[in-house]
């Protein structure tokens, strides 16, 4: 039985399944925005308000907020968009010194050290300055689930998009569907008639029922 239990084994293992679920918000901290399977998205969404409300309390000055979020998060590290491709030109050992400090330190900020042009950013950085820095004056509701309308390749499960609030794209594009290849076909037809219309000095294109009706009235007056 199931009773107070609120949430969804998704078909993994406990430790599967946290680790899906951190990957999953460091992503969403990272990028602002993921796509990924409707049922993962509804099991992401709580834990990544709890991040930001830890978040909160850790820009604040509570240690032990900072604490829950290393425990929940680990300490992945990432490469800024403005340095990705000059971090792709870079050997083995320069990459590893971006990556890591020899002082060991472990929330990176992303600012350049010694020599380096650069240096990698730590999510809990990211998260506790980036993120909940622009969720201040909010109480709840930092992240948004949109449902898309296609489904993923192979087994058609429902997909859907996690988003922090105030940095997404508008739903309506992200949503809206493509025209399928019958309504492609019927605005080329309608394309071709409203061209002979015009040709003809009409202002509106004569359709078959038109010329039916038309047809009828005339065998209908008398002669």
């Amino acid at each position: 039985m199931n009773h107070r239990i609120s949430q969804k084994k998704l078909n993994r293992t406990s430790e599967h399944r946290l680790a899906m679920r951190r990957n999953l918000a460091q992503s969403l901290i990272q990028h602002g925005e993921i796509r990924t399977t409707l049922a993962k998205a509804k099991d992401l969404q709580p834990f990544a308000e709890r991040l930001i409300t830890l978040a909160k309390r850790a820009r604040r000055g509570d240690l032990n907020a900072r604490r829950c979020l290393d425990s929940l998060m680990t300490d992945r590290s990432f490469i800024p968009a403005e340095h990705q491709e000059a971090y792709d030109m870079l050997s083995d050992a320069k990459r590893q010194q971006v990556l890591k400090m020899r002082s060991g330190r472990r929330h990176r900020t992303g600012a350049a050290k010694g020599k380096l042009d650069f240096t990698a950013e730590s999510i809990v950085h990211r998260l506790i300055d980036g993120v909940a820095s622009n969720f201040q004056n909010r109480d709840g509701g930092y992240t948004r689930l949109v449902k898309l309308a296609d489904r993923r390749l192979g087994d058609k499960t429902p997909l859907a998009i996690v988003q922090l609030v105030g940095n997404e794209t508008s739903p309506g594009s992200v949503t809206r569907p493509g025209k399928t290849s019958r309504r492609r076909r019927a605005d080329v037809r309608y394309a071709f008639a409203a061209r002979v219309a015009k040709q003809f000095g009409r202002s509106q294109p004569v359709t078959s029922r038109t010329q039916e009706s038309a047809s009828q009235g005339a065998e209908a007056e008398p002669s």
